[in-house]
């Protein structure tokens, strides 16, 4: 690899792109959406990226400030995968392409981000890839919150953890044999590689994109972060990214050696993402991930021309929508039937919880929204409103400050918090295991509490709830193309 100055830092000169193959025949092996995309005028389709990956250490201090200068210190061969799901008619295509960091917490590959937003994807006529970038979702080595404690140490009761799939390699030989993941030093690089890849629109069929974003959800967002601050000044005008959606961050980011799941160890606390690139860079938080087992209240930053950070009051890091509706949410399902999928339950994917999870909807509607403005952002639009912060115990920064009925102050406001029929909260009752410390909490109200709120019954809330949502859209945190859907399905999810 060659390197040369450049006002921003130091690019790398790629050795040429790496090699692409497909697409390739069969169904890729991901789980994205349990209705036929092809409906609804989308392709899906999966190719092999094959190369040699570096792997970095630092130049310099890497402090709080995210200002990190790296070199490189390694070369690796690896073969990967991209699962493309694009529009079928290159006349519907608008030209955005959602470039996501697959999750691999559960020990596979997870489209998370996909799966909160691919409505605003599919109804905007964007094209979606998701990046296997991490060694686990390829070669295999289980999940962080299949065990009992934070860092994996102690396995947790067989009842208590995750349901997962296999990795690729473990679950189909036969397609992915011949994968090949040198280790997470090297995820950055292969991220920037497949970023290269989708940007020349080799993998994108007859579509050629116009704007490439950037999109990371928990361990891919801290990851992110790290990329953002020290690989992404380094890659050159072909591999960059216009724009980046960080979601439900930790206070720190991945160590150039990759994270190992310990959320509270590793590099310093608080690293805030840097601001001095082109490319904008929007941070969506719920209470989990500001106050609950993330800690990223100590990540907080101020707005500027190149970075937003927003707060989600009531909102999780994952709740009934991500884990039950969002799979069969087409965009065609009538309010009631998203209601009952979306309804409370203290068995999420099987898993049995202390208390019934968050049920509130309103991260999948935020992060709709987020990603729209990111992309007229990044297309030198207007920048996203800044977001009010969730209020914090003045004593106690990872306390938050609630009502009467545990309802947090502050952050982003929707009608499930300003007009709730239950408490919804982000933060898992103490001691929750496994899973169950990211999905929160839904109490919901008794007949008085409801008969004291709304007098006039389901009425009247449903009034109240419709004012609370235009509000909401507003001030910029609601789509209005999601408004008439966010009150239809409030109401239908009103107690009988």
């Amino acid at each position: 690899m060659l390197w040369a100055a450049a006002d921003s830092g130091r690019v790398r000169q790629m050795d040429g792109p790496a090699r692409v193959t497909g697409p390739v025949a069969g169904q890729p092996g991901i789980i994205m959406a349990a209705f036929d995309l092809r409906q609804f005028g989308y392709t899906l389709e999966e190719f092999f990226l094959e190369g040699t990956a570096t792997c970095y250490e630092p130049a310099g201090p890497a402090g709080a400030d995210g200002y990190w200068e790296v070199t490189p210190s390694g070369l690796a061969p690896f073969v990967t995968r991209l699962v493309v799901c694009r529009p079928a008619d290159p006349a519907a295509f608008a030209g955005t392409v959602i470039l996501e960091w697959l999750n691999v917490s559960a020990g596979f590959d997870a489209p998370a981000y996909w799966m909160l937003t691919h409505r605003h994807i599919m109804r905007s006529g964007w094209a979606w890839v998701g990046v296997s970038a991490q060694r686990r979702g390829v070669e295999g080595g289980g999940g962080i919150f299949d065990s009992a404690d934070e860092g994996g140490e102690q396995p947790a009761p067989e009842s208590q953890r995750v349901m997962a799939l296999p990795a690729l390699k473990e679950g189909d030989p036969a397609r992915y044999g011949g994968l090949s993941h040198p280790g997470d030093a090297f995820c950055f690089d292969i991220f920037a590689q497949a970023a290269r890849a989708a940007r020349s629109g080799g993998i994108l069929g007859p579509l050629t994109p116009d704007c490439l974003l950037a999109a990371g959800e928990s361990q891919s967002a801290i990851h992110l972060v790290t990329y953002v601050n020290a690989v992404a000044p380094t890659v050159p005008a072909e591999a960059a990214c216009d724009g980046y959606l960080i979601g439900s961050r930790a206070g720190r980011a991945a160590p150039l050696s990759g994270w190992d799941g310990r959320i509270r160890t590793g590099g310093p606390d608080g690293v805030r993402v840097r601001t001095d690139g082109r490319a904008p860079v929007l941070t969506v938080q719920t209470e989990t991930d500001v106050t609950g087992v993330l800690a990223g209240v100590t990540a907080r930053q101020p707005g500027s021309t190149r970075f937003r950070w927003w707060e989600i009051a009531g909102a999780s890091h994952a709740d009934t929508y991500l884990l039950s509706a969002s799979f069969t949410d087409s965009g065609d399902l009538p309010p009631a039937e998203l209601a009952r999928l979306m309804a409370p339950t203290a068995e999420p994917l099987g898993v049995p919880c202390p208390v019934p999870v968050n049920s509130g909807p309103q991260h999948h509607y935020v992060a709709q929204a987020a990603i729209a403005h990111l992309d007229r952002w990044a297309r030198g639009g207007a920048p996203p409103p800044r977001s009010p912060l969730l209020e914090v115990d003045p004593d106690d920064h990872m306390r938050l400050v609630t009502d009467d009925s545990g309802i947090a102050k502050g952050g982003i406001r929707t009608g499930w918090v300003d007009v709730p029929v239950a408490t919804l909260s982000g933060l898992g009752p103490e001691g929750a295991p496994g899973l169950a410390v990211l999905l929160g909490v839904t109490r919901p109200f008794g007949e008085a509490e409801l008969a004291r709120r709304y007098p006039g019954g389901r009425d009247e809330y449903a009034a109240a709830f419709g004012e609370a949502t235009s509000r909401a859209v507003a001030a910029g945190f609601l789509l209005a193309e999601d408004a008439d859907e966010a009150v239809a399905l409030a109401v239908a999810a009103y107690p009988a």
